[in-house]
């Protein structure tokens, strides 16, 4: 199974974007939660969002919280990042990925990732 992110770009502050995450080669129903991380310049990667497969519940980061919204499509067996009003501060490269046994904020706990798209906002 690979993950394929997409949807990044520049967007100028108080815009918004929405990244998508589509699994190709098994559907998302094999996992537990799927994460969204982001890794800004010298930065340490940190949890954004993450969607609970199994009861479809979602968990945000607090400087997130109002403003992104995680869903999924299973048609399209693709997962979704909705980001409102962005800000500055969310430029980074943002990476969507898959954990087997539960969800936690842990990027390292993590097993299978995408391939990262950025986000780009200009003040």
């Amino acid at each position: 199974v690979q993950l394929q992110a997409s949807g990044g770009g520049l967007v100028q502050a108080g815009g918004s974007l929405r990244l998508s995450c589509a699994a190709s080669g098994r559907t998302f129903s094999n996992y537990y939660a799927l994460g969204w991380f982001r890794q800004a310049p010298g930065k340490e990667r940190e949890f954004v969002a993450a969607i609970n497969f199994v009861v479809g519940s979602t968990y945000y980061a607090d400087s997130v919280k109002g403003r992104f919204t995680v869903s999924r499509d299973n048609a399209k067996n693709t997962v979704y990042l909705q980001m409102n009003s962005l800000k500055s501060e969310d430029t980074a490269v943002y990476y969507c990925a898959t954990q087997r046994n539960a969800l936690t904020t842990w990027w390292k706990e993590y097993e299978l990732w995408g391939q990262g798209t950025l986000v780009t906002v200009s003040s």
